[in-house]
């Protein structure tokens, strides 16, 4: 079956917009027709591949969809519901429409004999290495249903996580943003009556009262230069980082940055370890869940050591070592996996450490906000002070004068 997306009228004579799933387009007219609509145009929906032949399709496709359609996909298998008939169930109940496509297509060569994993696969920017592999080892171990209800588990915890991590920088910025926008109305309609009285006193002004003057006259008049500014910094900055060179020092960087590298290590720990015990949970081989995992930590010397000690374990020898010696994964973490490897119980332990990281990231996450909270009062405290300062100053003197 295919989605077609349609505008026509009802029996009200009200205008509609919506998408209905047919074998082919007759068929589909057919249905709109029967169910009083008139027609006004119809036209079948395809994805950003089919259209263009390369590029997937994954813009309007959030986690939260995504979370939400495992969670369903989950519940439908675990029902004893086939397959095709679970997605046909999921177009219906998605009210994403991009989505509603995506699945279409995915029911339509489920239906002509493809895996659900190779299906999956043709979307790589909707579904990931990590929910691909995880649905191939659930269909090769005949445990569909079991790895489904972990992959749910797996995309809310990651929903969560994403959530925390915006929920604790949404203050700072906000705050941020309206400090940015008082400071500029104080140098662009304050400033510039209060400047006309200083050069009437034609005498040498204040260092600080200079400055000040300066930031207001280029605000008025070089403002279109603050944007471009910031556009030519951020592209040099991405050129930069994505050179090799540029990359490795930048994520050496942010590992010692005060809070914030704490932050990103503890942030791909937990990354770490919960994906990999959810892939080894779901029967994927460890030298295959390894690189999946390296493929997801977003520091390239986390990623380094991850990817030594996928070399260690296609030798025989302990994934632990390398980690240690990176001195990016903490004494504990390396210390449970060690004692997982000796007992053969990897997995519960990766796990364990996965809770204990989730919640340090939480805790961490809090205490960034209370941090950076007064660090920005006593920032904007200090840039109203320099005004005070710089305006008070030579009415000081103009006073002293008359």
């Amino acid at each position: 079956m295919a989605m077609y997306s349609y505008k026509g009228l009802d029996k009200t004579g009200k205008e509609i917009k919506n998408s209905i799933s047919a074998e082919t387009l007759s068929q589909a007219k057919s249905k709109l027709r029967s169910s009083g609509i008139m027609l006004i145009d119809i036209k079948a929906q395809k994805s950003d591949k089919q259209k263009k032949g390369q590029l997937t399709f994954g813009g309007g496709i959030n986690t939260e969809d995504l979370s939400l359609m495992t969670r369903q996909l989950a519940t439908l298998v675990k029902a004893k519901i086939q397959i095709v008939e679970a997605f046909s169930a999921l177009i219906d109940q998605s009210e994403n429409p991009k989505l509603k496509v995506i699945l279409s297509e995915i029911r339509q060569k489920v239906n002509e004999g493809t895996s659900m994993a190779q299906a999956l696969a043709d979307y790589p920017k909707v579904f990931n290495n990590v929910y691909v592999n995880m649905v191939e080892a659930g269909e090769a171990s005949g445990n569909l249903e079991v790895v489904l209800l972990r992959l749910a588990d797996f995309t809310e915890a990651q929903v969560k996580l994403k959530r925390k991590i915006k929920g604790a920088m949404m203050y700072p910025v906000l705050m941020a943003s309206m400090g940015a926008l008082m400071m500029s109305a104080i140098f662009i309609f304050v400033i510039p009556k209060i400047t006309k009285i200083f050069i009437s006193m034609k005498k040498e002004l204040p260092l600080p009262t200079k400055i000040c003057i300066w930031i207001s006259d280029f605000l008025q008049n070089w403002w279109w230069a603050i944007p471009i500014g910031i556009f030519l910094i951020y592209w040099l900055f991405n050129k930069w980082k994505a050179s090799p060179k540029g990359e490795s020092t930048w994520h050496a960087i942010v590992l010692k940055l005060p809070i914030a590298g704490k932050l990103v290590q503890m942030i791909n720990v937990s990354r770490f370890s919960s994906t990999l015990a959810t892939l080894l949970d779901s029967g994927v081989p460890i030298l295959s869940a390894m690189r999946i995992v390296k493929n997801l930590i977003g520091n390239v010397h986390m990623q380094n050591a991850v990817e030594l000690a996928r070399s260690n374990i296609q030798e025989g020898a302990s994934m632990t070592p390398p980690l240690v010696e990176s001195g990016h994964f903490p004494t504990m973490v390396t210390h449970m996996i060690k004692l997982g490897e000796s007992s053969g119980e990897i997995e519960p332990m990766l796990r364990i450490v996965a809770e204990n990281y989730e919640d340090q990231v939480e805790a961490n996450l809090s205490g960034l906000t209370s941090t950076l909270e007064p660090i920005m009062i006593v920032g904007m405290g200090i840039a109203v002070a320099f005004i005070v300062f710089s305006v008070v100053i030579p009415m000081m003197e103009l006073n002293t004068l008359s």
